[in-house]
């Protein structure tokens, strides 16, 4: 037994010092996400490679630091993982991951995809991926992906997902969705209880607009906790509705969003009265 353990730890030593002493011959890449959507290639990695001064063919291989390969290729934009390993034969061997996109976003002039991550990808004329579109400046402080869980909320609701055509953050507490019905935009505020939020929306799409009109708001905001805030194109509606967030589905009260648009038109009735009392002297008769 002893000389057979001898004789293991004999030919693991050999092993290794043959291997330190080969020459690197072939660098094997293998994208393991590679699809119908593929835009990494395994020419485009070892191209890669020679960019970043990585000359390995040819090299021993002791001289090869395969983690600074993995770090170096981890740092592309294009990459989201990188493994570099020293295999038998002078052969290195590269298994990439390319990025996946879950946000495109237009930040003036600009255009990239983001990953989970966070990390950005240049958007270019020979790629495109089919994910939701988002408008604003976004930062470190603030990154795209605070708004994830909301676009993750959105894609997993059939009809929130088939109304939402594309975002826009014009800062923190005012992020925006366009729908895919024409004429209005919806102001969810900040992302904080967007569930509620939406539920409140869903309301308002099937029990008031049939009533009032899909085309009289110009904007809708639910940013505000117990109430829908509708603009019309001409005036602003405060429409309050009865909502507590305690339940999905709670009935709206039409007849205080009735009342609430009667008591404007009410007011500016009153004010051209007294306007016109004051003009003649005489209270007149309505």
């Amino acid at each position: 037994m002893l000389v057979l353990a001898g004789l293991l730890l004999w030919g693991i030593f050999w092993a290794r010092g043959k291997a330190a002493d080969e020459t690197c011959r072939l660098v094997t890449v293998t994208i393991d996400n590679a699809d119908s959507t593929q835009f990494v290639t395994p020419e485009g990695v070892t191209q890669e490679l020679a960019k970043l001064g990585f000359k390995v063919v040819g090299k021993p291989m002791w001289q090869i630091d395969a983690n600074r390969i993995e770090q170096a290729l981890q740092r592309s934009e294009y990459l989201e993982k990188a493994e570099c390993v020293k295999g038998a034969d002078g052969v290195l061997i590269i298994r990439a991951s390319q990025l996946v996109p879950v946000l495109r976003v237009f930040d003036g002039d600009q255009s990239y995809y983001v990953n989970r991550f966070g990390k950005r990808m240049s958007a270019t004329a020979s790629y495109h991926a089919d994910v939701p579109v988002m408008q604003g400046h976004f930062t470190d402080k603030y990154p795209a992906t605070r708004l994830l869980p909301l676009v993750q909320y959105v894609e997993g609701d059939s009809l929130l997902r088939s109304l939402v055509t594309m975002y826009t953050m014009r800062d923190s507490n005012n992020i925006f969705i366009v729908p895919a019905i024409y004429g209005h935009v919806v102001n969810i505020g900040s992302c904080d209880n967007f569930e509620a939020k939406f539920r409140k929306l869903k309301l308002f799409y099937r029990k008031v607009l049939p009533a009032k009109g899909w085309e009289n708001y110009d904007t809708i905001s639910v940013k505000w906790d117990h109430q829908v805030v509708a603009t019309r194109r001409v005036k602003a509606v405060k429409v309050e509705m009865d909502y507590d967030s305690a339940f999905d589905e709670p009935e709206p009260d039409l007849q205080t969003i009735t009342v609430a648009e009667d008591r404007h038109t009410l007011a500016v009735d009153e004010k051209k009265l007294k306007q016109k009392q004051d003009t003649t002297g005489k209270k007149p008769s309505r």
